[in-house]
């Protein structure tokens, strides 16, 4: 939102929230018939042609912004070093909203001018048409239209907005106010208007135009350098034709200095050119990727994830627990996603953070939870696993956390495999089962005399039944099997008991295996406490469910815009806290296989660093 929002500063159909798309339907039904129920010779190509393109607009800009967070990730030309939070991505999702407008717009002048439609594929009068007037006409005045928008006046009710970002991501280029994106289209429809009324229009020409508006859009506000310097080289004059991101980046952190739209040749006739432009040109090029000091290794969920991650859809990512029913809609690039993931698939760069001095980046592998399961896929995934530990450690990693399956004790012995497999590793394994455990702990109400535990038992849920029984809190089993195997974990086991038919426990501590048939069964108001990894699924509207291990992070952990499927915003799982609280600490054991740190050490460092439970601060007080 601009300082002092003016007139037209909301869009039309923001009450319809992601409902939004409505607005064309009925632009877009009136195509499809009018096409079907036409002869040949009357059906109007351009018009059943406005919504494709619409759609890879879509495309064409989210393939941008997947590459510009993987690059700006891994540091290599990254620009700007400053920090992406959850206010920017809440203030850039309107990003498609001029992509309605364009479509509406487009819808309109199709219907109502005989001129706008049935358009070739190709003239080459209009191309150059549309280029000389883009070239000509369209640059000078935006460099007087983007001066205007800096005059205090304008700046606060309108292009303030804008410049909310410091930092800017390819979506950033479009995030303006209503009114001031309807005087880009005016100013952008000078050449399109011009063909279509000179007679000179052509499927080539208008769209393409657009399509080249949206390139330059978006790799100038992606923030990494990637124009090459030998193109200036070759051919020097270009410097006044072609802007870089960086260039454009520095209009962002400067704001009274390159105005110029695609073409810094208005700059250098006005005196606005930054004098840093070249210099920062430079040192972009020059910059190598980042050397994180911990790493956090997870991997993909399921195939429908990659919309979840922040290289995917930036809104959902954010957001991970709201409604996210139109990713259904989604199912080709899917499918087609979850093919090159299984035949080309290799770990990637998911984010960057930063705590105080040090590094942080997060990892993925592209495998998803099936897989996982699958013992056929055990070998393959462990060899991904194996070469991201070989690779943290050959950039000088302190500390990799496993994060999700890829510390099973089917598939790897809780990561143990890779410690006895290269015992000289500098970089330690942290699985934080210790900081699992205490999360765990912390969550059960004050009072609580005895718990029941359900699900597959695993090494953080022997450790809490350790700790309760330790503590004369009695411990129910739901069958005989798992009783046995507690048996051998815990020293006092009077408090160890199989759970009798009754099941009117108002404290459940559940993992994986917990199924609905037993959520029903429990009674009204329980309380499930996840020690699983993945939470469980939520039948009962009349308990309360806790998140999985995780802790807030602290305040001082930068460029966090993005959380975990099913954990609120600013919220780290246990395993990935443990790694940070891990590094921080300089602690030099590993935490893998049946190894664990102390309990109340990895506690209490955790909150001397600043992170928080999720809980209310009154449960979290156990004493261990």
């Amino acid at each position: 939102m601009a300082t002092t929002p003016g007139l037209l500063t909301d869009w039309p159909w923001t009450p319809l929230g992601r409902f939004k798309y409505v607005v064309l339907a009925p632009w877009v039904a009136h195509s499809i018939y009018s096409n079907a129920t036409k002869g040949e010779c009357e059906r109007d190509l351009t018009n059943l042609l406005i919504l494709p393109f619409l759609l890879w607009r879509m495309l064409h800009d989210q393939i941008w912004i997947s590459i510009s967070r993987h690059r700006t990730a891994n540091g290599k030309n990254r620009i700007v070093d400053k920090t992406i939070e959850f206010e920017q991505v809440d203030r850039e999702s309107n990003w498609d909203d001029q992509i309605i407008l364009n479509g509406i717009l487009f819808y309109i002048a199709n219907n109502l001018s005989s001129y706008a439609s049935r358009l070739p594929w190709w003239r080459t009068d209009g191309v150059i048409l549309t280029s000389l007037l883009h070239i000509g006409p369209v640059e000078f005045l935006y460099y007087w239209l983007h001066r205007a928008l800096h005059h205090h006046f304008l700046y606060s009710r309108y292009h303030s907005h804008h410049h909310s970002s410091i930092v800017t991501e390819p979506i950033t280029s479009v995030i303006h106010p209503f009114g001031e994106q309807i005087a880009y289209f005016l100013l952008f429809a000078i050449p399109t208007l011009a063909t279509v009324y000179t007679g000179t229009a052509s499927l080539a020409s208008t769209f393409g135009y657009i399509t080249y508006i949206d390139l330059m859009n978006n790799m100038g506000h992606c923030n990494f350098e990637l124009i090459p310097k030998r193109l200036f080289s070759i051919f020097p004059p270009l410097k006044y034709l072609m802007y870089t991101p960086s260039y454009h980046s520095l209009h962002h952190t400067q704001f009274r200095t390159n105005y110029s739209l695609f073409m810094p040749i208005y700059d250098y006739i006005y005196g606005t050119m930054d004098k840093s432009t070249d210099s920062l040109y430079e040192t972009s090029l020059k910059r190598e990727e980042d050397a994180p000091d911990v790493v956090h290794l997870t991997h993909l969920t399921t195939p429908q994830s990659i919309y979840h991650i922040r290289l995917g859809f930036a809104s959902v990512a954010s957001e991970p627990e709201g409604s996210t029913w139109y990713i259904f809609l989604m199912w080709p690039v899917t499918l087609w996603s979850a093919i090159i993931n299984s035949i080309y698939g290799r770990t990637f760069i998911l984010e960057r953070n930063k705590l105080e001095k040090l590094k942080l980046q997060s990892w993925a592998i592209p495998r998803y939870n099936v897989q996982y399961l699958k013992k056929w896929q055990s070998r393959a995934i462990n060899g991904l696993i194996e070469k991201a530990i070989l690779d943290a450690e050959a950039k000088g990693t302190k500390v990799l956390s496993l994060g999700l399956l890829n510390q099973r004790k089917e598939l790897n012995k809780n990561g143990e495999f890779y410690v006895r497999r290269y015992p000289k590793l500098k970089l330690r394994v942290v699985d934080g089962s210790s900081l699992a455990v205490a999360i765990v702990l912390n969550s059960i109400p004050k009072g609580t005399s005895e718990v029941l535990v359900v699900g597959n038992l695993t090494k953080v849920a022997r450790s809490v039944a350790f700790a309760l029984c330790e503590r004369g809190i009695q411990i129910n089993i739901s069958s005989q099997c798992e009783y046995e195997k507690l048996k051998q974990c815990v020293t006092s086991q009077s408090n160890l008991v199989v759970m009798s038919k009754s099941v009117a426990h108002k404290t459940w501590l559940v993992g994986d295996g917990l199924t609905e048939e037993q959520q029903l069964n429990a009674p009204k108001g329980a309380l499930f406490i996840p020690f699983s990894t993945f939470p469980p699924k939520k039948v009962r509207r009349d308990c309360s469910y806790l998140h999985t291990p995780a802790m807030l992070a602290p305040a001082s952990l930068q460029n966090l815009d993005s959380c975990e499927n099913w954990l609120p915003r600013r919220a780290l799982s246990a395993v990935r806290a443990a790694g940070i609280v891990h590094a921080l600490e300089g602690w030099t054991e590993h935490e893998c296989g049946e190894n664990m740190l102390s309990v109340e050490k990895v506690w209490q460092a955790a909150l001397k660093h600043g992170f928080r439970p999720l809980g209310s601060p009154c449960n979290w007080s156990f004493s261990f």
